[in-house]
């Protein structure tokens, strides 16, 4: 269960006020949780400077602990080539994480299971923009969608399903 700020600063002035410290159960202590985000590699965006659900998504990442570097530009076609992307499998922005890339809108927990599995693969794609993936929230509607795991030959399988 989250833990408001307010809850969690009253636990606190409680456990100073009484010479203990009082960390629930179901929390984890603010050390492991930087620890655990400074595990997790810089994750560089490459986007348009005008498009907002990229935005949106940069702010997933970042929400999930990722570091991010945002890189603006106006020939998202070279990067894409660069990592190579396959052809349909496009969206409005690029990232690479560690040897991977990252195409569209991944949920945070995709690309971490990716890194945790170190598969021989490209990197994670989810086409288009879905309505209801990360950056593209509309009011709690989800419409279905897969993350593909691009394998090095460039085919590609479902990694993971989400909105079903």
């Amino acid at each position: 269960m989250a833990m408001g700020y307010r809850t969690l600063a009253s636990l606190l002035l409680i456990a100073v006020m009484q010479g203990g410290a009082a960390v629930p159960e179901a929390s984890e202590p603010p050390v492991a949780r930087s620890q655990a985000t400074a595990e997790l590699p810089k994750l560089i965006v490459h986007k348009s400077p005008t498009c907002g659900c990229c935005q949106a998504w940069v702010g997933h990442m970042r929400k999930a602990g990722f570091p991010v570097e945002v890189r603006d530009t106006g020939d998202l076609a070279a990067i894409k080539a660069r990592v190579k992307l396959p052809y349909g499998l496009g969206s409005c922005h690029t990232a690479q994480v560690g040897d991977y890339f990252v195409e569209g809108h991944v949920p945070a927990e995709d690309v971490k299971r990716l890194l945790a599995k170190r598969p021989a693969a490209r990197g994670l794609a989810v086409p288009g923009m879905p309505i209801g993936s990360p950056g593209m929230e509309q009011g709690g509607i989800v419409q279905p969608y897969d993350v593909l795991l691009v394998a090095p030959d460039g085919t590609t399988t479902v990694f993971a399903r989400h909105g079903q």
